[in-house]
């Protein structure tokens, strides 16, 4: 098995030097909507990183991540899986400029678990009402990195090929997941009516009023669930309260802003549901590790096109 992934490992490695080239710094999107892949030459400290509904999976040097109470950490040999969107402290670790830091991610909607979830058997997981948070790692084995590296391996390709084949590989990934450990933790993200759904449909209300006063009364009436039992759930999956999430959305989003748009920092304060510019550049910058003005630089710099 550890041969296999060994050499899978490899090969995707080959791919993405003779696509792309090992030696990049930052996030780089591909031809595959779903699918991009994380860059790095040095090892860092602990930044706040924004998770989606994704599969990870690192292709070389290793992860240490703070949610929760407990450290958590993964290498080449475990995959990570988040059920909604998240926000997690991480640091890159056994990165250097001969061997830099490499990983992929392949992005999917609880919408697309839910398709392939509604065609198996699910009795199986007899789902408990316990909560659980919204990160879960195991161990990769042969049948989830088979997809992946045919997955990666379209970038070869022609457009035509990889608008056509690559939807059917991601459901495949998403199939073998489900029919793996990681099947119990996906089906309580995806199923109506369990808590952890319910508390999903809530960071998505936030999310996409993100720049609105929060009503925590009315997130609970939203999924009838009293407020107390929301705000423990909320932070049982999220390591954080409603308010804390809320923040962390406004500041990733005026991130993207300053990135995007020529725009005074205080008006992207205003945009993103702040009334103080000054408390917004104060936040943003123990977010971050720098100034609004000073990140946005930055990451114009290690943007890759």
């Amino acid at each position: 098995m550890k041969d296999f992934i060994e050499r899978s490992r490899k090969e995707l490695l080959s791919v993405l030097e003779n696509k792309y080239s090992l030696d990049l710094e930052g996030s780089l999107q591909t031809q595959i909507p779903a699918l991009d892949f994380y860059f790095a030459q040095d090892e860092t400290q602990f930044n706040t990183t924004a998770y989606e509904p994704s599969l990870c999976i690192i292709l070389q040097g290793s992860k240490a991540i703070d949610f929760g109470k407990e450290p958590l950490g993964y290498d080449t040999q475990k995959y990570l899986l988040s059920a909604s969107n998240l926000f997690a402290k991480v640091k890159i670790e056994n990165a250097t400029k001969e061997t830099p830091y490499v990983s992929l991610r392949i992005r999917f909607s609880l919408e697309e678990i839910y398709e392939v979830l509604k065609n198996l058997d699910t009795s199986r997981f007899n789902l408990s009402r316990k909560t659980e948070k919204g990160l879960f790692f195991d161990d990769l084995n042969e049948r989830i990195y088979d997809p992946v590296v045919r997955l990666v391996k379209l970038l070869e390709k022609s457009d035509e090929e990889i608008n056509f084949l690559s939807p059917m590989i991601i459901k495949e990934i998403l199939f073998i997941l489900i029919k793996d450990e990681s099947g119990y933790f996906l089906n309580k993200f995806a199923m109506e009516g369990t808590i952890s759904n319910k508390i999903v449909k809530v960071i998505s209300k936030i999310k996409e009023n993100f720049n609105e006063k929060l009503n925590v009364k009315e997130l609970a009436r939203f999924i009838d669930m009293s407020e107390s039992s929301l705000y423990d759930n909320f932070k049982t999956i999220t390591s954080m309260t409603p308010i804390q999430f809320q923040k962390k959305i406004r500041l990733e989003e005026a991130k993207l802003m300053l990135l995007n748009q020529n725009i005074e920092a205080s008006q992207v304060a205003f945009e993103v549901g702040y009334e103080s510019p000054s408390q917004f550049s104060r936040e943003y910058s123990r977010m971050f590790g720098m100034s609004p003005k000073a990140h946005a630089q930055y990451l114009r710099e290690q943007s890759i096109a």
